[in-house]
């Protein structure tokens, strides 16, 4: 088990800056979680860790060892690739067994640390089959097992569930969790799923162009973006260019902001406001109502298209004065329902939070 700092790294392919000066620290035991769109960064992030790349410029540490300048296999990590990496010659025991015989670990201790690792992952019965015996799902979770039974400082995890399906990806994560926390392995998870990372994640950095965007838990991204980038890649919000009203310079709290003709109540979310923000607005968190009567803090606009979704239904309407928007109506709170065509009032909460443009 480790801390891992990463101190101002920066690593570029030809001429193409990959990472910018980018620093992270990632507490010991911690299940970190790099995340972003393709391009990003976070997978030559993940491999510099590893040591498959070598950062053009900073330091990064294990704890308080430089790691920068060691080669990959002595970092002592365990590294879980998205296309499993099994050798396909071998069983799944000698699969799970091969960074123990690399690492002189005698014959009696071998055995019995392979063999738990395979039952760990609930591979007991399989032990004995290749890789193209088993299903993505079982040769995942060899791929889990060899790289805990080393017992390393870190395990690395690189899109480990992008090749499985929806229900097995979700399996999955359960027994990832199990596994880590029962190891208290610091451990650095790379996925594109927004979903994934707010499953599993103790805290997530999100990446933008080979810079950190923003960190934190998850609560704290879903519920406190720092931008339009983060919010919209975070649960996939409606992001709203409004006018200002009306807002306290020097302090955070309330603003009043001008949208599809009328003032609404919202919460400034930046240091400072000036005559247009982005209004940030969950789908679920909207609400939708008849015309009549006119409602405090409400826009008028009309419904664009209806999909009915079982738990929910999720609506497009059309802002008067303003940019389509997505609303999400729970099966429980929904009191109305609405068709497309229908002219309709959309309410926004009071704790809207509205970020500089």
């Amino acid at each position: 088990m480790a801390s891992i700092s990463i101190e101002n790294i920066k690593k570029a392919f030809g001429g193409n800056r990959v990472l910018e000066d980018l620093s992270l620290h990632i507490p010991d035991g911690a299940f970190y979680t790099l995340l972003g769109p393709s391009g990003c960064g976070k997978t030559t992030l993940l491999r510099c860790i590893a040591g498959f790349h070598e950062a053009d410029a900073g330091r990064l540490l294990f704890d308080e060892d430089d790691m920068t300048r060691v080669p990959t296999h002595r970092r002592d990590i365990g590294m879980v690739f998205q296309d499993y990496a099994l050798f396909p010659d071998k069983t799944v025991f000698d699969n799970v067994a091969y960074g123990l015989r690399a690492r002189g670990v005698g014959k009696a201790e071998l055995r019995q640390r392979a063999d738990r690792a395979i039952e760990s992952v609930g591979l007991a019965s399989l032990a004995e089959r290749y890789p193209a015996q088993m299903s993505g799902g079982q040769r995942q979770r060899v791929a889990l097992a060899r790289a805990l039974v080393i017992r390393p400082r870190v395990l690395l995890m690189d899109e480990p569930l992008s090749n499985l399906d929806a229900k097995m990806r979700t399996q999955m994560r359960d027994v990832i969790l199990d596994l880590v926390q029962e190891a208290h392995i610091t451990t650095v998870f790379v996925t594109h799923d927004q979903e994934e990372a707010l499953a599993m994640s103790d805290r997530i950095a999100i990446m933008d162009r080979g810079r950190i965007a923003q960190i934190g838990t998850p609560e704290e991204l879903y519920g406190m973006p720092v931008d339009a980038y983060v919010a919209d890649f975070i649960g996939s919000a409606n992001t709203i260019p409004v006018s200002i009203e009306s807002a306290d310079p020097l302090s955070a709290g309330n603003v009043r902001y001008l949208l599809g003709g009328r003032s609404l109540d919202g919460v400034r979310a930046c240091d400072r406001l000036d005559g247009t923000g982005i209004l940030i607005a969950r789908p679920e968190e909207l609400s939708l109502a008849p015309v009549d009567p006119i409602v405090p803090n409400a826009v008028p606009a009309s419904v664009l298209r209806r999909q009915y979704l079982g738990f929910k239904t999720s609506y497009r309407v059309k802002l008067r004065e303003g940019p389509e928007i997505r609303v999400d109506l729970s099966a429980i709170s929904r009191a109305v329902d609405f068709h497309p065509g229908d002219s309709v009032q959309v309410l926004f909460p009071a704790q809207s939070r509205v970020i500089r443009a």
